[in-house]
């Protein structure tokens, strides 16, 4: 796959500017990473998947993510989604792989829907913002507060009780509502539902007891920052690549008395910048490992685990801001051209820096753990 990446990559530099005018990836692009196996690389083997390692997996997600970030971001869409469908009932899970395992799957975590139990199923209506990868996606997927007589049903601890509904992309409406600030290539548009009737075969509940076997599987909520991760390092990687080909053009800023790469103030900070994407890519790595130590264990359904990946996941995406930030100022007046790929490549991180997995809230929960794990150490 890195490979192909790889022979890929001249191809997606070249087509940057196209990516974000369309607000999608061109379709022929999307068959190429097809072909690559982006959308079948978690998808298990008992399907005609690659079932990767999870760390390897990781790997092709930053590759994609150093080359272009709306692209690195179909391809966490990707690896998500798959593992998502895995909680899905035997049923449903052979219809969405029926034509094979490159099916391209996406959908909303956000519960933007409702589902009012009736005779053989739900009655589902409801409008789901985010949902990267809807313009090629074969099926999608949102999450429904479930509702009886009008009124929700409770869950576990007393929240109400939400289940995923999958359906084919052709029964879902896309409103065209990707106008933002980065990441303007992942269609990520909002998906509605108008009062459909859904048979009770196409719902299903994470919580569920895992329904696939091996490692990948055995939970979902542990695997989900880190891809997150994975996207926010690749990102970085990607805007030190572009610093560093600027510099070696020979550039000389005004009023500089030498050229960019003879400078010892660029010099200076290019360092400081390698340290920090050094410490990023190193506490990813650690992350990653432990969390596939746990999967391979049977440990990996731990709510500890959780905290710890929404840890990683927070300190990496502002990290790898800072990162951005520093390598964009580096540049000077000519980063600021819609031509320059690190003007670009701020955009796109500083948008991927506000999804909910890298929130400076997460830090609370981390608080609490690093107090109880003390406090059961003095015990």
């Amino acid at each position: 796959m890195l490979v192909g990446i790889r022979e890929l990559a001249p191809e997606i530099t070249a087509r940057t500017a196209e990516i974000e005018a369309a607000r999608r990836i061109p379709p022929d692009l999307v068959e190429r990473l097809r072909s690559i196996g982006i959308f079948r690389m978690f998808v298990p083997r008992s399907e005609g998947g690659l079932e990767l390692d999870f760390p390897a997996g990781l790997e092709v997600i930053k590759a994609l993510a150093r080359l272009d970030g709306s692209i690195g971001w179909i391809a966490v869409v990707a690896g998500a989604s798959s593992l998502f469908v895995a909680a899905s009932p035997a049923e449903l899970y052979k219809r969405i792989y029926q034509d094979g395992p490159d099916t391209a799957i996406c959908g909303s975590s956000q519960p933007g829907g409702t589902a009012e139990r009736v005779s053989g199923g739900y009655r589902v209506k409801g409008r789901w913002p985010f949902a990267s990868g809807c313009t090629h996606a074969d099926w999608i997927g949102g999450f429904c507060i479930v509702t009886e007589n009008g009124k929700p049903i409770p869950g576990p601890q007393g929240k109400p009780l939400l289940r995923v509904v999958a359906l084919p992309a052709r029964d879902w409406d896309v409103e065209d509502t990707w106008h933002a600030a980065g990441l303007k290539g992942t269609g990520s548009h909002h998906v509605t539902l108008r009062e459909t009737l859904v048979p009770e075969a196409n719902f299903f509940d994470l919580e569920a007891a895992p329904r696939q076997s091996g490692p990948l599987y055995q939970a979902l909520r542990q695997w989900l920052p880190l891809l997150h991760g994975a996207f926010s390092v690749g990102l970085a990687e990607g805007m030190v690549d572009d610093l560093l080909a600027l510099a070696h053009t020979g550039r000389q800023q005004l009023y500089a008395a030498v050229p960019m790469r003879e400078s010892e103030t660029f010099q200076y900070e290019l360092g400081r910048i390698s340290a920090d994407l050094g410490a990023a890519q190193g506490f990813h790595e650690v992350q990653v490992a432990g969390h596939w130590r746990h999967a391979q264990s049977g440990t990996l359904n731990n709510e500890d685990l959780v905290i710890e990946g929404a840890r990683s996941a927070t300190w990496l995406a502002t990290t790898c801001v800072g990162i951005a930030d520093a390598c964009f100022a580096l540049a000077g007046s000519s980063a600021v051209y819609d031509t320059s790929p690190l003007q670009r490549r701020l955009r796109d991180i500083h948008v991927a820096a506000q999804h909910a997995h890298a929130q400076q809230r997460q830090y609370v929960d981390v608080g609490k753990l690093a107090l109880r794990r003390s406090a059961e150490d003095a015990a």
